[in-house]
Protein backbone atom coordinates (compact mmCIF):
# COMPACT_ATOMS: atom_id res chain seq x y z
CA UNK A 1 0.00 0.00 0.00
CA UNK A 2 1.37 3.51 -0.91
CA UNK A 3 0.57 6.63 2.21
CA UNK A 4 -1.99 8.94 1.79
CA UNK A 5 -3.60 11.36 3.13
CA UNK A 6 -6.91 10.02 4.75
CA UNK A 7 -10.25 11.44 3.39
CA UNK A 8 -13.97 10.45 4.54
CA UNK A 9 -15.27 9.44 1.35
CA UNK A 10 -18.51 7.70 1.79
CA UNK A 11 -20.93 8.18 4.92
CA UNK A 12 -23.97 5.80 6.04
CA UNK A 13 -26.30 5.24 8.70
CA UNK A 14 -29.17 2.45 10.01
CA UNK A 15 -31.75 3.31 12.70
CA UNK A 16 -34.23 0.72 13.88
CA UNK A 17 -37.38 2.23 12.45
CA UNK A 18 -39.20 1.39 16.15
CA UNK A 19 -39.43 4.72 18.27
CA UNK A 20 -40.08 4.75 22.14
CA UNK A 21 -40.95 8.23 23.29
CA UNK A 22 -40.23 9.13 26.90
CA UNK A 23 -44.07 8.46 27.76
CA UNK A 24 -43.74 5.16 26.89
CA UNK A 25 -40.75 4.43 29.36
CA UNK A 26 -42.43 6.74 31.94
CA UNK A 27 -44.96 3.48 31.75
CA UNK A 28 -42.82 0.88 32.68
CA UNK A 29 -40.45 2.43 35.17
CA UNK A 30 -40.39 4.92 38.05
CA UNK A 31 -39.50 8.66 35.79
CA UNK A 32 -41.44 11.05 33.74
CA UNK A 33 -40.89 12.78 29.91
CA UNK A 34 -39.86 16.23 31.90
CA UNK A 35 -37.27 14.20 34.39
CA UNK A 36 -35.68 12.43 31.39
CA UNK A 37 -35.72 15.74 29.19
CA UNK A 38 -34.25 17.90 31.43
CA UNK A 39 -31.36 15.84 32.49
CA UNK A 40 -30.38 14.18 29.25
CA UNK A 41 -32.64 15.83 26.53
CA UNK A 42 -33.83 13.03 25.09
CA UNK A 43 -37.55 12.89 23.93
CA UNK A 44 -37.18 9.41 21.60
CA UNK A 45 -35.15 6.80 21.16
CA UNK A 46 -35.42 4.03 18.38
CA UNK A 47 -35.75 0.36 19.81
CA UNK A 48 -33.52 -2.45 18.23
CA UNK A 49 -36.12 -6.15 17.71
CA UNK A 50 -35.44 -9.17 17.86
CA UNK A 51 -33.57 -9.28 14.86
CA UNK A 52 -31.82 -5.93 15.08
CA UNK A 53 -28.33 -6.42 16.18
CA UNK A 54 -24.89 -3.98 16.34
CA UNK A 55 -23.87 -6.58 13.36
CA UNK A 56 -27.06 -5.88 11.14
CA UNK A 57 -27.42 -2.17 11.92
CA UNK A 58 -23.58 -1.26 11.20
CA UNK A 59 -24.10 -3.56 8.10
CA UNK A 60 -26.73 -2.25 6.59
CA UNK A 61 -25.10 1.72 7.69
CA UNK A 62 -21.55 -0.30 5.79
CA UNK A 63 -23.49 -0.90 2.76
CA UNK A 64 -24.90 2.69 2.55
CA UNK A 65 -21.69 4.19 2.67
CA UNK A 66 -19.79 2.12 0.39
CA UNK A 67 -22.71 2.91 -1.82
CA UNK A 68 -22.68 6.59 -0.94
CA UNK A 69 -18.33 5.83 -1.75
CA UNK A 70 -18.97 4.46 -5.48
CA UNK A 71 -16.89 1.23 -3.93
CA UNK A 72 -17.82 -2.16 -3.17
CA UNK A 73 -16.87 -4.69 0.15
CA UNK A 74 -14.10 -5.97 -1.87
CA UNK A 75 -12.09 -2.78 -1.94
CA UNK A 76 -12.00 -2.61 1.70
CA UNK A 77 -8.84 -2.99 3.52
CA UNK A 78 -9.95 -3.08 7.07
CA UNK A 79 -13.24 -2.85 9.30
CA UNK A 80 -13.22 -1.49 12.51
CA UNK A 81 -16.49 -1.70 14.91
CA UNK A 82 -16.72 1.09 17.41
CA UNK A 83 -19.45 -0.42 20.00
CA UNK A 84 -19.92 -1.38 23.78
CA UNK A 85 -22.78 -3.87 22.70
CA UNK A 86 -20.56 -6.32 20.64
CA UNK A 87 -22.71 -9.64 19.00
CA UNK A 88 -20.65 -11.53 21.59
CA UNK A 89 -17.09 -11.84 23.45
CA UNK A 90 -15.40 -13.72 20.37
CA UNK A 91 -15.23 -13.34 17.61
CA UNK A 92 -15.64 -9.28 16.95
CA UNK A 93 -18.87 -7.80 15.68
CA UNK A 94 -16.73 -6.55 12.73
CA UNK A 95 -16.29 -10.45 11.32
CA UNK A 96 -19.85 -10.61 11.56
CA UNK A 97 -20.44 -7.39 9.65
CA UNK A 98 -17.32 -8.26 7.32
CA UNK A 99 -19.31 -11.63 6.75
CA UNK A 100 -22.33 -10.14 5.72
CA UNK A 101 -21.24 -7.26 3.47
CA UNK A 102 -19.05 -9.78 1.88
CA UNK A 103 -15.36 -7.78 2.75
CA UNK A 104 -13.84 -11.21 2.18
CA UNK A 105 -10.41 -9.59 2.34
CA UNK A 106 -10.51 -7.12 4.91
CA UNK A 107 -9.48 -7.28 8.48
CA UNK A 108 -12.03 -6.90 10.93
CA UNK A 109 -11.32 -6.01 14.60
CA UNK A 110 -13.56 -4.08 17.33
CA UNK A 111 -13.19 -1.25 19.78
CA UNK A 112 -15.02 -1.21 23.31
CA UNK A 113 -14.29 2.78 24.49
CA UNK A 114 -18.04 3.83 25.13
CA UNK A 115 -19.24 7.41 23.46
CA UNK A 116 -15.51 7.94 22.25
CA UNK A 117 -15.30 4.32 20.07
CA UNK A 118 -16.12 6.23 16.41
CA UNK A 119 -13.44 9.05 17.16
CA UNK A 120 -10.94 6.24 18.27
CA UNK A 121 -11.98 4.21 14.75
CA UNK A 122 -11.13 7.13 13.10
CA UNK A 123 -8.04 8.07 14.27
CA UNK A 124 -6.87 4.54 14.23
CA UNK A 125 -7.89 4.57 10.56
CA UNK A 126 -6.34 7.69 9.54
CA UNK A 127 -2.94 6.51 11.30
CA UNK A 128 -3.10 2.69 9.16
CA UNK A 129 -3.76 5.03 5.97
CA UNK A 130 -0.83 7.67 6.55
CA UNK A 131 1.75 4.58 7.74
CA UNK A 132 0.83 2.79 4.50
CA UNK A 133 -0.72 -0.18 6.07
CA UNK A 134 -3.89 -0.09 4.33
CA UNK A 135 -5.98 1.70 1.84
CA UNK A 136 -9.71 1.78 2.54
CA UNK A 137 -10.79 1.10 6.62
CA UNK A 138 -14.28 1.13 6.96
CA UNK A 139 -15.35 2.54 10.02
CA UNK A 140 -18.17 1.99 11.37
CA UNK A 141 -19.90 2.92 15.06
CA UNK A 142 -23.13 0.84 16.48
CA UNK A 143 -24.70 0.51 19.38
CA UNK A 144 -27.94 -1.61 20.69
CA UNK A 145 -27.81 -0.35 24.25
Amino acid sequence: MSKSHPVITGLGFAVPPQVWDNHRLARMVETSDEWIRSRTGIVTRHIASDDETTATLGAEAARMALQNAGMEASDVDIIIVATMTPEMGFPATACFIQHMIGARNAAAFDIAAACTGFVYGLAVASSMITSGLAGTVLVIGSETL
